[in-house]
């Protein structure tokens, strides 16, 4: 997967998040940097679903369930007056690789269509339980005093923007050199023939499930951050109508590219905040668009510019 188009792409976005903020405060409008911590948080979730989906070839519709752990994770630490930023980002990460771990278990036994509604099952049963314990707000959601304490004064939009910026940057770095590891490439293998790895010795249901877990804590990591903007969480962080947007936006931006559902998190969530505007039907201009997207250039945004620049 080392790709020097991908990579290329991947520095050119990172360049332009980092001096975003200089063009919010020239237009004197902080609003946007808002917008874009947010599109940067989706984008580290959607870049630890394209770790099973683009790599593993493990369809999940259930991977929100990691988005609404790491997030209640952090709402129900402040809500017992638990401040310690590292407690609640350690927390986020660990009980979130640990709920991937149980659902993998058993997920992982499947393939195809069951491992689809399995994962869908698991979305489906930790919705109602978030939504049945009243004492964290039931249906309602739970509010979130304050944010994080990490030394940093996260109420700032700009501190804020800098620490996801870090964060994303830390994920896609650590994210490539993990696919192009022996791991990487053992797991890339499994997606396109897994009989051939099980006779050649490999233990494939161990590297999945690691795999999986891998992807499951850095969703609750994403999630620990959306709490923290938002200073709330709600049962609907969790639904599987969220795990669809999240699939979206892997296969908008590119599957097995790791920049690319990040593009797709800026991409989907620009229209969103445009359309939504415009009219109350935005997903299906959403939804025709990636259509087309998806007929043009098969392998999403990347491989639209990356084919381009090939044929240039």
């Amino acid at each position: 997967m080392d790709n020097p188009a991908v990579r290329r792409c991947a520095y050119a976005l990172l360049g332009v998040l980092a001096v975003l903020p200089l063009l919010a405060t020239a237009i004197g409008d902080p609003f946007y940097l808002g917008v874009v911590t947010r599109m940067m948080i989706f984008g580290i979730a959607a870049m630890s679903l394209d770790l099973i989906l683009g790599f593993a070839g493990l369809f999940s519709l259930g991977h929100a369930v990691y988005l609404g752990i790491g997030g209640y994770t952090v709402a129900i630490l402040s809500h017992y007056g638990v401040t310690n930023g590292f407690m609640h980002f350690g927390a986020a990460i660990t009980v979130s690789a640990f709920a991937a771990f149980v659902i993998g278990l058993v997920s992982l036994r499947t393939s195809g269509v069951f491992f689809l509604m399995i994962t869908l099952a698991f979305s489906q049963m930790v919705y109602f339980l978030a939504i049945s314990i009243n004492a964290f707000g039931g249906d309602d959601g739970l509010e979130i005093s304050a944010p994080s304490a990490l030394g940093l004064d996260l109420r700032e939009p700009l501190v804020l923007y800098y620490v996801v910026f870090a964060t994303l940057a830390l994920v896609l770095i650590l994210g490539f050199r993990l696919v192009n590891s022996r791991f990487g490439m053992v797991i890339r293998a499994v997606k396109y023939n897994e009989s051939r790895m099980i006779a050649v010795g490999f233990p494939t249901p161990r590297y999945k499930l690691t795999a999986f877990v891998i992807s499951g804590a850095v969703c609750g990591l994403a999630g620990a951050l959306l709490a923290n903007q938002t200073l709330f969480v709600s049962p609907s962080l969790i639904q599987w109508v969220r795990s669809g947007e999240l699939l979206i936006m892997v296969i908008a931006g590119g599957m097995g590219t790791l920049v690319g559902p990040v593009i797709g998190a800026i991409l989907y969530l620009l229209l969103e905040q445009v359309l939504s505007g415009w009219t109350v039907y935005w997903p299906g201009i959403v939804g025709a668009l990636l259509l087309v997207l998806v007929l043009v250039g098969k392998r999403g945004v990347i491989g639209f510019i990356t084919e381009r620049r090939r044929a240039a």
